[in-house]
């Protein structure tokens, strides 16, 4: 059974979506009823005047201007959320959806969108029941919020479209009967409450930065073992170089590396008999490069947790003053730049790995054999996996441009500039397992260098991150089937199980510790 994570509207922290996102189930914290039900009250006074109220007895967009008669105001809810359910794709992945739905449910839950609570209760059902809307991946740009993803979450709460249920693709109507609910009913205002937003382009950022933070960790464990297993100085590492720079990331990682390196035999013998002055920028400047990674991602994770905790819906509803006041928040432009950010920090990550398993296979660099094999020329040992790994970087290379500066009119120009968050969040992931398989293929290549050093022995931290991973892969000794090798080095980082093994690796959030 997955842990329970109680969301208290508007202040859950980044190790609750953390959570939610790698499987614990969210509810919400009932004490937020009383502001719920008086948002609603507020939009059935203002259906009861009739006076045109954008969102609630008006159409939208470049709509806004027509007038929509009582008798007709729950078709225009249904009306917007079909219209708008236009998302084309593949499927996004089912933990981001269940994340994009507890970051509904969270900010519908601060009492500024004016849903009725059994609306609410309807999309916790949902999460709780494990129906998780097929949601396309693309057709959001960002604003007027994420209109589409979430209008597909919508369509399937009210029986139109499909759920995942139990890793299967279910007609909705299906889904809900079995599950005991009736297909969701939407009154004034709900459609456009649920639709509208930046909740799917935050989930997927939220997802890219969590997956990037395994793919930092891992890598700080497997550029110390890439280190040892060339036989590299920990000289670069001392506090008091990183201390006069004050980066608190480059401090940060520069103490990791020392503590993963700490009591190495294989590092105590650099010191004897080794006349190489400096080592190659990979292995020096790793506090540097991953310093300013773990600092970005963490701006980052500010701003995304700040977001996670927002209400961005349109128009928002203050029911101590009555009023329905039509603003921007659904604009993305802060999860973009977080986006975009996080993609920077992946790229960088990837590529000074990849940097350095092509020192480890370079014999003049290393010391090391050529191609880490102990017959060189019959086999070909880690020849082409650094090249696999040359690719991955390179891919994320032309996946790191920024997206936020692009921005195309929509809506007859009504809403002309838009954030292109979806889209430049939802590379994250790819770029993030693309990472991950630059730093497995490290992990492959270090541990075969720190074979060869044998009988001298690394660390203790670094043995048992290799020791986990020759329970599943031996050591190399002529040439084999090598994408197995890839493919499970590679799942000890996605599963942050590497990290784990060897401990005391920085995180990107406070309350991510």
């Amino acid at each position: 059974m997955s842990d329970i994570v109680t969301m208290r509207a508007g202040s859950v922290p980044l190790s609750d979506w953390r959570a939610i996102y790698f499987g614990a189930d969210a509810r919400l914290d009932a004490a937020c009823q009383p502001q719920v039900d008086a948002a609603a009250r507020t939009v059935q006074d203002i259906v009861k005047a009739g006076a045109p109220v954008y969102g609630i007895n008006t159409g939208f967009g470049k709509l806004a201007s027509i007038r929509i008669g009582a008798e007709d105001i729950e078709t225009l809810q249904r009306n917007i959320v079909l219209s708008h359910a236009a998302g084309v794709g593949e499927a996004l992945p089912v933990p981001v959806v269940r994340l994009m739905m507890a970051l509904k449910l969270a900010s519908l839950a601060q009492g500024a969108s004016g849903i009725s609570w059994s609306s609410l209760m309807h999309l916790a059902d949902c999460l709780e029941k494990g129906l998780i809307p097929v949601v396309p991946g693309q057709g959001s740009v960002g604003a007027s919020g994420d209109l589409a993803p979430l209008a597909h979450m919508t369509a399937a709460q009210m029986g139109v479209g499909e759920f995942f249920v139990d890793g299967g693709r279910v007609p909705a109507v299906q889904a809900l009967a079995k599950a005991g609910l009736d297909p969701l009913a939407l009154g004034p205002k709900e459609g456009l409450a649920f639709l509208n937003g930046t909740q799917a382009s935050t989930a997927l950022a939220l997802a890219g930065l969590f997956e990037a933070e395994r793919v930092f960790q891992a890598a700080l464990v497997t550029g110390a073992l890439s280190t040892d297993a060339a036989r590299g100085s920990d000289g670069p590492f001392d506090a008091r170089i990183h201390d006069l720079r004050r980066h608190r990331g480059q401090i940060e990682v520069a103490a990791a590396l020392r503590n993963l390196m700490q009591g190495s035999a294989i590092r105590a013998s650099h010191l004897i008999g080794d006349d190489r002055v400096q080592d190659p920028y990979c292995l020096r400047c790793q506090p540097q490069v991953m310093g300013a990674c773990l600092d970005i991602l963490r701006q980052a994770a500010g701003t995304l947790a700040v977001e996670a905790n927002g209400v961005t819906d349109n128009p928002l509803v203050f029911a101590e003053q009555s009023e329905v006041i039509s603003g921007g928040n659904f604009h993305a432009e802060p999860v973009a730049f977080a986006a975009d950010t996080i993609a920077l920090a992946i790229c960088e990550i990837g590529s000074l790995a990849e940097r350095r398993i092509a020192m480890l296979v370079d014999p003049v660099l290393s010391a090391l054999p050529a191609f880490l094999t102990p017959k060189p020329g019959l086999n070909s040992g880690f020849m082409i996996p650094q090249v696999t790994a040359a690719a991955l970087v390179s891919e994320n290379k032309q996946n790191a441009y920024p997206a936020s500066v692009d921005s195309i009119p929509t809506s007859a120009n009504q809403e002309d500039h838009v954030s292109m968050a979806a889209h430049g969040a939802r590379r994250l992931l790819a770029m993030a397992r693309n990472a991950a398989g630059v730093v497995g293929i490290e992990l492959l290549a270090a541990a075969q260098g720190c074979d060869f050093r044998a009988p001298l022995a690394s660390s203790p931290a670094l043995e048992r991150a290799r020791t986990l991973l020759r329970k599943n892969v031996p050591t190399l000794t002529d040439d084999r089937y090598m994408a197995p090798d890839i493919a499970a080095a590679t799942d000890l980082v996605v599963s942050g199980a590497l990290a784990r093994a060897a401990g005391g690796l920085p995180s990107v959030a406070e309350d991510l510790r």
